[in-house]
């Protein structure tokens, strides 16, 4: 048996990857938005909060869609 992976595993590892990385670059994007809305960096109050709620979107939400979207697409759907 061989130890490379099937084409099937090759892709879900990536898939995987994939989603490991959109929730560790929100991390950063929470945390920033949070530090401008406290004033810890000067910048408009407005975009701190829009950017640390885009960041909690993006950890919690695109993950998901994601999966979705690919299932989808490997049954054949739109």
């Amino acid at each position: 048996m061989s130890d490379l992976p099937s084409d099937e595993e090759a892709m879900a590892a990536k898939r995987y990857t994939v989603m490991n990385i959109v929730r560790l670059a929100s991390i950063p994007a929470v945390l920033l938005g949070i530090a401008i809305a406290q004033g810890a960096i000067e910048l408009p109050y407005a975009l701190g909060v829009v950017l640390a709620i885009a960041g909690l979107l993006a950890f919690f939400f695109v993950p998901a869609l994601l999966a979705k979207r690919w299932k989808a697409s490997d049954r054949g759907e739109r």
